[in-house]
Protein backbone atom coordinates (compact mmCIF):
# COMPACT_ATOMS: atom_id res chain seq x y z
CA UNK A 1 0.00 0.00 0.00
CA UNK A 2 1.40 3.33 -0.89
CA UNK A 3 1.82 6.04 1.91
CA UNK A 4 -0.91 8.68 2.21
CA UNK A 5 -0.28 12.05 0.65
CA UNK A 6 -0.99 15.41 2.86
CA UNK A 7 -4.54 16.42 1.69
CA UNK A 8 -3.61 20.29 2.07
CA UNK A 9 -1.46 21.58 -0.90
CA UNK A 10 1.55 23.92 -0.07
CA UNK A 11 0.38 28.01 -0.50
CA UNK A 12 1.14 28.79 -4.17
CA UNK A 13 2.12 32.19 -2.57
CA UNK A 14 5.51 32.49 -0.96
CA UNK A 15 4.15 34.18 2.02
CA UNK A 16 1.63 32.02 2.63
CA UNK A 17 3.00 29.85 5.45
CA UNK A 18 3.86 32.74 7.12
CA UNK A 19 0.73 34.45 6.75
CA UNK A 20 -0.60 31.01 8.09
CA UNK A 21 1.39 31.30 11.02
CA UNK A 22 1.66 34.81 12.14
CA UNK A 23 -2.03 35.44 11.59
CA UNK A 24 -3.11 32.64 14.59
CA UNK A 25 -5.02 34.05 17.85
CA UNK A 26 -2.57 35.60 20.12
CA UNK A 27 0.71 34.77 17.95
CA UNK A 28 1.71 38.71 17.21
CA UNK A 29 1.03 39.64 20.81
CA UNK A 30 3.59 36.91 22.23
CA UNK A 31 5.82 38.01 19.90
CA UNK A 32 5.23 41.67 20.08
CA UNK A 33 5.42 41.26 23.90
CA UNK A 34 8.65 39.10 23.57
CA UNK A 35 10.25 42.05 20.88
CA UNK A 36 9.19 44.66 23.01
CA UNK A 37 9.51 43.20 26.98
CA UNK A 38 12.96 40.88 25.87
CA UNK A 39 13.32 37.32 27.39
CA UNK A 40 11.11 36.38 29.85
CA UNK A 41 9.22 33.60 31.68
CA UNK A 42 6.06 31.71 30.87
CA UNK A 43 4.00 33.43 34.33
CA UNK A 44 5.43 36.89 33.18
CA UNK A 45 5.04 36.50 29.71
CA UNK A 46 1.25 35.20 30.19
CA UNK A 47 0.07 38.34 32.66
CA UNK A 48 1.50 40.73 29.91
CA UNK A 49 -0.92 39.02 27.45
CA UNK A 50 -4.62 39.82 28.89
CA UNK A 51 -6.81 36.90 28.19
CA UNK A 52 -4.94 34.24 27.09
CA UNK A 53 -4.96 30.67 28.25
CA UNK A 54 -1.89 28.97 29.58
CA UNK A 55 -3.08 26.34 27.32
CA UNK A 56 -2.95 28.77 24.06
CA UNK A 57 0.20 29.84 25.46
CA UNK A 58 2.12 26.78 25.25
CA UNK A 59 0.78 25.66 21.79
CA UNK A 60 1.75 29.17 20.34
CA UNK A 61 5.11 29.03 22.34
CA UNK A 62 5.64 25.24 20.76
CA UNK A 63 4.65 26.64 17.13
CA UNK A 64 6.86 29.71 17.74
CA UNK A 65 9.63 27.64 18.86
CA UNK A 66 9.31 25.11 15.65
CA UNK A 67 9.45 28.22 13.59
CA UNK A 68 12.91 29.11 15.38
CA UNK A 69 11.13 32.34 16.07
CA UNK A 70 11.72 32.27 19.61
CA UNK A 71 14.37 30.23 21.88
CA UNK A 72 12.87 28.30 24.79
CA UNK A 73 15.82 27.99 27.90
CA UNK A 74 15.50 25.49 30.33
CA UNK A 75 17.24 25.59 33.60
CA UNK A 76 17.30 22.57 35.53
CA UNK A 77 16.24 24.46 39.53
CA UNK A 78 13.71 23.54 41.89
CA UNK A 79 11.63 24.96 40.54
CA UNK A 80 12.35 24.61 36.91
CA UNK A 81 13.05 27.92 35.67
CA UNK A 82 11.79 27.94 31.71
CA UNK A 83 12.73 31.56 30.26
CA UNK A 84 11.60 32.88 25.94
CA UNK A 85 12.98 35.03 24.06
CA UNK A 86 12.91 35.66 20.12
CA UNK A 87 15.63 34.30 17.91
CA UNK A 88 17.99 36.46 15.49
CA UNK A 89 15.27 34.37 12.63
CA UNK A 90 12.18 36.67 14.19
CA UNK A 91 14.43 40.13 13.90
CA UNK A 92 13.66 40.49 10.70
CA UNK A 93 9.91 40.21 11.63
CA UNK A 94 10.46 42.57 14.21
CA UNK A 95 10.88 45.34 11.98
CA UNK A 96 8.02 44.95 10.49
CA UNK A 97 5.76 45.30 13.82
CA UNK A 98 7.43 48.32 15.24
CA UNK A 99 6.66 49.64 11.45
CA UNK A 100 3.31 48.57 12.34
CA UNK A 101 3.54 50.22 15.29
CA UNK A 102 4.50 53.46 13.89
CA UNK A 103 1.39 53.05 11.66
CA UNK A 104 -1.10 52.30 14.24
CA UNK A 105 0.09 55.17 16.50
CA UNK A 106 -0.21 57.69 13.46
CA UNK A 107 -3.92 56.62 13.05
CA UNK A 108 -4.66 57.03 16.51
CA UNK A 109 -3.64 60.70 16.35
CA UNK A 110 -5.35 60.79 13.68
CA UNK A 111 -8.49 59.27 14.99
CA UNK A 112 -8.55 56.49 11.91
CA UNK A 113 -7.79 53.61 14.73
CA UNK A 114 -10.78 51.46 15.59
CA UNK A 115 -10.61 48.76 18.32
CA UNK A 116 -11.78 45.93 18.82
CA UNK A 117 -14.39 47.01 21.65
CA UNK A 118 -15.39 49.89 18.80
CA UNK A 119 -16.49 47.64 16.24
CA UNK A 120 -18.07 45.12 18.75
CA UNK A 121 -20.26 48.32 20.07
CA UNK A 122 -20.91 49.23 16.28
CA UNK A 123 -22.29 46.47 14.92
CA UNK A 124 -24.55 45.58 18.14
CA UNK A 125 -25.77 49.15 17.42
CA UNK A 126 -26.50 48.41 13.96
CA UNK A 127 -27.96 45.48 14.47
CA UNK A 128 -30.67 47.55 17.42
Amino acid sequence: MAPRRSTQSPSPCAIGGLLELLTRPWTLHILWALSTSGPMRFGVLRRQIDGISSRVLTERLRTLEDAHFIFRHYEPTIPPAVTYGITERMQDIEKVLHQLEELSRKWQREGKTVTASQRIAASAGAEA
